[in-house]
């Protein structure tokens, strides 16, 4: 775990698992920074200072490459107006921490 991963943590009480759900989102394309705001209270550049600390650096440059290069959906003002969900439809819905069966 980086230093800026460790301030993180310890700014805003980050347990490990949730550091894993926020890695998680970043990487998921559908996923914009405004849900991971929304969800755990973090800008963008401290998602850019939490991926940079937590991956190699190969893979953080290819994740920054993305997510600068055209994935429209990681910004809901570059996103297209008719998705109005966090979550794709395709998504298994979760309830009581068990994911249900299609």
């Amino acid at each position: 775990m980086g230093k800026g991963s460790l301030v993180l943590m310890q700014e805003h009480n980050f347990t490990t698992r949730q550091l894993d759900r926020i890695i998680e989102m970043a990487w998921e394309d559908r996923t914009p920074f405004e849900a991971i705001k929304f969800q755990f209270g973090i800008l963008e550049k401290e998602v850019i200072i939490l991926m940079r600390s937590n991956l190699k650096t190969s893979s953080f440059k290819r994740w920054r490459k993305r997510v600068n290069s055209g994935v429209s959906t990681k910004h809901l003002k570059k996103r297209n107006p008719a998705i109005s969900r966090f979550k794709c439809t395709r998504q298994r819905a979760i309830s009581g921490n068990k994911i249900s069966k299609r």
